[in-house]
């Protein structure tokens, strides 16, 4: 049972939307880049973890707190006898394995273990079970999810899936015999309630509404190329058309998430989505799908 299903981080929303509003520097596209491959190779392991049937809760992105320590782990499985911390890696290329270190092969950079960061979370996470009373075995992996990753002169450790060895990983958790009970559930509940839900880890550029250039993207292909009429939103580039209500409030959230403590008013929305000519069809838009606040010149919306 997935008590936790996967979501887009916060992050990497608004990191998608500066993507297409801006232009990000180098050093910002990277690290969005490593946020897609991120998020891609965890969606890649939640499809085999769909297949496991036997009796286990999953809990995905969890960010916990332990003694002022502060540690993330990808997925979480808690099963009858065993919890197993879950490190996702989406690793593309050579790499070799020398001396407790990961190094690309062609260029030698070195790269942050993940073994060390296993090895954190796996000591954090016991000490705050066993702080809670659990004392469940904790056997944590670093599974490297890329089919074109390849590590040369991998250690012979258990706590390494390489990604021939994925399937085989969870035909093992599936064949391992497990029934929950209520102790389980409550553990999983506790991870869950103590949870931060606003990870610290969060790097974003700076940025203001000024700098962002305005529009409706095209949903399918994130084109500024699209024009408006009375209902639909088209675009241009690839011909998509989307229903003009659900373009206007995807583009509602939008500013939510960029900037959380403006106010959603009809002006707002209508300088956003620029290409709605009519502030009567936002008007309409807002009234009829979000809660109004106030009257005339100072209403808004939530």
């Amino acid at each position: 049972m997935n008590l936790k299903p996967r979501s887009i981080s916060n992050e990497l929303v608004i990191m998608r939307s500066l993507n297409n509003r801006m232009e990000l520097s180098e050093k910002d596209k990277r690290h969005y880049s490593n946020l897609e491959k991120g998020y891609q190779g965890e969606l890649i392991f939640d499809q085999l973890t769909e297949k496991i049937q036997s009796d286990i809760y999953i809990i995905n992105d969890l960010c916990l707190e332990y003694n002022r320590s502060i540690f993330q782990i990808d997925t979480l499985i808690i099963s009858q006898k065993t919890i197993f911390p879950i490190e996702i890696k989406n690793y593309e290329g050579d790499y070799h394995y020398s001396s407790d270190e990961f190094r690309t092969l062609l260029s030698n950079h070195e790269i942050t273990n993940p073994l060390d960061q296993l090895k954190r979370s796996k000591t954090l996470l016991a000490s705050l079970l066993k702080n809670n009373g659990i004392y469940l075995p904790i056997e944590g992996y670093v599974t490297f999810v890329n089919p074109e990753f390849t590590l040369y002169q991998a250690p012979v450790i258990a706590s390494i899936i390489l990604p021939t060895q994925l399937n085989r990983f969870i035909k093992k958790l599936n064949d391992t015999p497990s029934k929950l009970n209520p102790q389980h559930r409550e553990l999983a509940d506790l991870l869950m309630e103590i949870h931060l839900s606003k990870s610290p880890f969060t790097r974003l550029p700076s940025y203001d509404y000024s700098q962002l250039q305005k529009g409706i993207t095209c949903i399918a292909c994130l084109s500024f190329e699209t024009i408006c009429n009375e209902k639909k939103i088209v675009c241009n580039s690839c011909g998509y058309a989307e229903d003009i209500d659900f373009g206007v409030l995807r583009n509602v959230e939008e500013l939510k998430c960029l900037f959380p403590n403006n106010k959603i008013t009809t002006n707002y929305v209508h300088d956003w989505c620029k290409i709605v000519k009519s502030q009567k069809t936002i008007r309409r838009i807002l009234l009829q799908n979000l809660e109004s606040i106030g009257a005339k010149k100072h209403r808004y919306f939530v």
